[in-house]
């Protein structure tokens, strides 16, 4: 059996920016209590040990960013990787709570040109319904118009000076699928496709995999970029793509009779949960034994 660690995998520098400032907050304000408006980023792993350190969280699936503000009434407030809203923002002020903002350098960018445009046109956003991400960008104005699949885009009603972007951290081949029905549909559309390089480069690396057997991703059955990994992995060919939380999630029979087995993680997964896995393949790949793992290791 032959292990083939991907590269480049693991955090991205937006997510090494939110956990060094989550962890830099709780330092700063030792006497106030910390709280996080939904997980800093899609991995329990990362949440559990920022639990440990002090902060708190709130996060609800049925609620927006707007609504979860509600639940806070003093102290610190940090706004994940994801982004927020401007009217979470002012929310957040007038309830005189101390803001730190984590949001990806890579959001605030697609935040910053969506506003420009809707000065005078209309945006087209493709994005998950529900996610973070998405919310905070739509939420900007109601010029900007969620696209979650083709069915929407015909959906949409007739738009003036249409600029089309998308969520960073899509699938590259659905993107560009639905972009050029957008296209189809608004031939004028100024595209502005706003995938992270994060994320691009890690979908390419999988892409270019050759002879694989199986695909093993890293990462949390939450998080955007990593399902799209292992979709991506399944789009281009390889004929196994499995998503684990951690190496606790391998199991013999996964990966019995395969003779190359490749290991990436999404960019939100701590790297030491993917060579967790990894090690325990080499150990499978020399041995024959699969290894118990427990505990799992510290993330931050």
């Amino acid at each position: 059996m032959e292990i083939i660690s991907v590269v480049p995998r693991g955090y991205c520098q937006g997510v090494v920016r939110a956990i060094m400032l989550a962890k830099e907050t709780v330092k700063k304000y030792p006497d106030k209590k910390v709280t996080m408006l939904g997980m800093i980023v899609h991995n329990q792993f990362v949440v559990d040990a920022c639990r440990k350190a002090g902060i708190h969280f709130i996060e609800d699936p049925l609620k927006t960013r707007e609504q979860l503000l509600d639940e806070i009434d003093d102290g610190v407030v940090i706004f994940t990787a994801h982004g927020i809203s401007d009217a979470v923002r002012e929310k957040a002020e007038r309830k005189g709570l101390i803001c730190v903002d984590a949001t990806c350098p890579d959001v605030r960018k697609t935040h910053t040109l969506v506003k420009e445009h809707v000065r005078d046109g209309d945006v087209i956003y493709i994005g998950k319904k529900h996610h973070p991400e998405a919310e905070g960008t739509v939420s900007l104005s109601p010029r900007i118009h969620l696209v979650t699949c083709m069915d929407d885009v015909a959906a949409l009603p007739e738009l003036h000076n249409v600029l089309i972007t998308n969520q960073t951290t899509l699938s590259l081949l659905d993107a560009q699928q639905i972009i050029a029905a957008c296209k189809k549909r608004f031939p004028d559309a100024v595209v502005a496709e706003e995938i992270c390089n994060a994320t691009r480069i890690r979908q390419e690396a999988v892409m270019a995999l050759k002879d694989v057997d199986l695909l093993i991703v890293v990462g949390d059955p939450r998080s955007n970029n990593s399902r799209m990994l292992a979709e991506t992995g399944k789009k281009a060919g390889i004929p196994d793509a499995l998503l684990l939380s951690s190496a606790s999630q391998l199991k013999e029979d996964m990966i019995h009779h395969k003779k190359r087995i490749a290991v990436t993680s999404g960019s939100s997964t701590p790297n030491a949960l993917t060579k967790q896995v990894i090690d325990c393949l080499q150990t499978y790949a020399n041995t024959g034994i699969l290894p118990h793992v427990s505990p799992d290791p510290e993330v931050l």
